[in-house]
């Protein structure tokens, strides 16, 4: 996978959505974007896992030379993550029996990549 980083990015939340995919999980949207007061970020997948809504972090790179893709989730966005799926769902008016936050690490160098997911991560 060669190119710009946005190619990079948007390539590795495809590999993500057809991992969650193959999971079961039935994807809800992606690329959510709030740009309040009170909040301003994205969301890169909400997904449904049966009756839970999963908040989905993707973060791919390259290699591990900046520690990996999992290592770019702080506590800072960690608690970003969570005010947007607040936000989202007083935006959507779902209702969810549970909420979980993932993330995905996505290792995109190389010939195949590498996933890796971390359920209930946040």
């Amino acid at each position: 996978m060669s190119g710009s980083a946005a190619a990079m990015g948007r390539a590795g939340e495809q590999i993500a959505v057809r991992h969650l995919e193959r999971l079961g999980m039935r994807v809800l949207t992606r690329n959510w974007r709030c740009a309040t007061a009170q909040v301003r970020g994205e969301v890169d997948v909400i997904a449904w896992d049966g009756r839970t809504l999963v908040f989905c972090e993707v973060k791919t790179r390259r290699d591990d030379a900046a520690g990996g893709p999992l290592a770019a989730i702080t506590g800072r966005k960690q608690q970003r993550l969570r005010r947007l799926a607040a936000a989202f769902l007083a935006d959507s008016g779902l209702q969810a029996d549970d909420v979980r936050f993932d993330v995905v690490g996505v290792w995109a160098g190389g010939d195949r990549a590498r996933v890796e997911h971390l359920r209930g991560a946040c």
